[in-house]
């Protein structure tokens, strides 16, 4: 492997880096919990739109996608789905 390509490739892997760090972020408003990244990337495997990961499955308890999750619930005060709610999760742009 030459010195372009090595070179190439650390470009790419740190470029790869800074694009996923910038991603906002849901989070608990009162215990910090991460809630996942806040993308319409469904192949990120903390996306709120990956429908396998752990943050974006409707069956997972933390995704708010999950209709019957304190996250997801249109009717509870944590969720994201309530237009009420009185502590949904803050969005974090970690900046």
């Amino acid at each position: 492997m030459g010195l372009v390509s090595a070179t190439a490739i650390i470009i790419l892997v740190l470029a790869g880096s800074v694009a996923q760090a910038e991603t906002p972020q849901l989070k608990d408003r009162q215990t910090g919990k991460y809630l996942g990244n806040l993308s319409a990337n469904p192949y990120d495997p903390n996306s709120t739109s990956n429908p396998q990961g752990q943050y974006g499955s409707k069956y997972s308890p933390d995704s708010i996608n999950n209709p019957y999750g304190r996250y997801g619930s249109p009717y509870s005060n944590d969720s994201a789905n309530n237009r009420y709610a009185t502590n949904p999760p803050a969005i974090i742009d970690p900046k």
